[in-house]
């Protein structure tokens, strides 16, 4: 007799097909009984015999494991494309800020300094751009100012263009090619032979995302020339700023670095990028160095009781010619909108004139300029061990000697 809808089962009851499936609502006939199972005796027996067994699941076969290869080349593409969304990234919110700052209703006047007769001061890369710029500021304020680069024909126009511009202005070029160890030498021994004083030293030249090359030192090309041509250049010099300065003037030391430092990282065992190079992370780290470098020499210059101080620049994101690595699609957006978002040459050049003369930046050491204000660096800048670390290292890689002595 059929079981009533919304009857229980009895316990040990068939379940059916139709109770399974009780969809005659829809219109589809009912699905036949299952056939019963055969009982013991000759029919089982036969129904046994000739029934299949059950099939296996066949396994999947196992999922190939990556080559060396390719987990080679997947840590190749990530190494080089981490730092480059973290520069861009940094750049990004540079000129946002930037942007932000040239559209205020009121701009701050632009500050007056002392003049600096009688003083004389040495620019790194002054022959274009930010260098070219501070030079011709230098120069107006009463300074003898060295431009030293690397190419005779720039630099001696540069001298003719400021000399014309400042007309009063004592400018002069010496050749030094910051990637040749042997040139900055040759470069410091000219200088001594002018038998002049040193009251300001500018670290400003330097390259920007260069494909994978080395100095004629064997050196990755921006740790050697952005960082390590500067270490050696104010290691060489550092006695002449010391007996240039007095206790109501300092002599300077000003370094120019980046906002990229806070992506860098400093690798210790690498610090020539061989295993894995990507420009965006070889530029940071270089920026990131002279931050590190600075503040160890503020330390030690400090210990000693020196009459020097060493601060360190940033000057934004700035229209000038060190782009010229850049991808194509970058080249095209700032040739359209620099004249908006990047600081003109001059405007660059604002914070490092006011490191190298302003009044309050007298006795002024270990410190991250922006914007001519006193500001924070990375979070790792301020590693005294790390600070150390690389000065040693950077001691042997120059060929000097690691005299805390030489400077204490």
């Amino acid at each position: 007799m059929p079981r009533r809808a919304g009857a229980a089962a009895r316990p040990g009851a068939a379940v059916t097909a139709a109770a399974l499936f009780p969809f005659r609502w829809l219109g589809a006939a009912p699905l036949p009984p299952p056939p019963p199972p055969p009982g013991p005796g000759p029919a089982a027996e036969s129904h046994r015999a000739t029934s299949r067994p059950a099939a296996r699941p066949v396994p999947s076969p196992p999922r190939p494991e990556p080559s060396a290869a390719g987990r080679e080349a997947a840590m190749s593409l990530l190494s080089t494309l981490v730092p480059l969304l973290r520069v861009y990234r940094i750049g990004l919110l540079v000129i946002l800020h930037q942007l932000r700052r040239r559209l205020r209703p009121r701009c701050p006047p632009a500050p007056v300094f002392p003049t600096q007769n009688g003083k004389v001061a040495i620019v790194t890369g002054g022959a274009k751009g930010i260098g070219y710029q501070t030079v011709k500021h230098l120069a107006r304020l009463g300074m003898h100012v060295i431009i030293a680069g690397n190419s005779e024909s720039e630099g001696q126009e540069a001298v003719r263009k400021i000399q014309e511009e400042t007309l009063t202005g004592k400018v002069e070029f010496l050749y030094c090619d910051l990637a040749s160890m042997k040139s900055i030498r040759q470069f410091v021994q000219r200088f001594r032979a002018k038998d002049c004083p040193l009251h300001v030293l500018v670290n400003n030249a330097g390259v920007m995302l260069v494909p994978e090359r080395n100095t004629e030192d064997g050196f990755e090309e921006h740790f050697g020339l952005n960082y390590l041509g500067h270490f050696l250049l104010t290691n060489l010099l550092l006695d002449m700023l010391k007996q240039s300065g007095t206790h109501s003037h300092n002599a300077r030391i000003i370094t120019v670095s980046s906002a990229t430092h806070y992506v860098g990282k400093l690798h210790l065992n690498d610090l020539q990028s061989r295993c894995s190079y990507s420009p965006h992370g070889a530029y940071a780290q270089s920026k990131l160095a002279l931050v590190l470098f600075t503040y160890r020499l503020q330390h030690l210059l400090t210990a000693n009781g020196s009459h020097v101080t060493a601060n360190v620049v940033d000057p934004g994101v700035v229209n000038t010619e060190l782009y010229k690595h850049v991808f194509w699609v970058v080249k095209v957006a700032k040739w359209m909108t620099a004249w908006l978002f990047f600081k003109t040459p001059e405007e660059g050049a604002s914070t490092t004139i006011y490191a190298a003369v302003s009044a309050e930046m007298e006795g002024a050491g270990g410190c991250y300029l922006y914007n001519e204000e006193r500001t924070k660096s990375a979070d790792v800048a301020y590693d005294e061990e790390l600070q150390r670390r690389l000065w040693t290292e950077s001691c042997k890689m120059v060929g000097i000697s690691d005299e805390s002595s030489r400077v204490l």
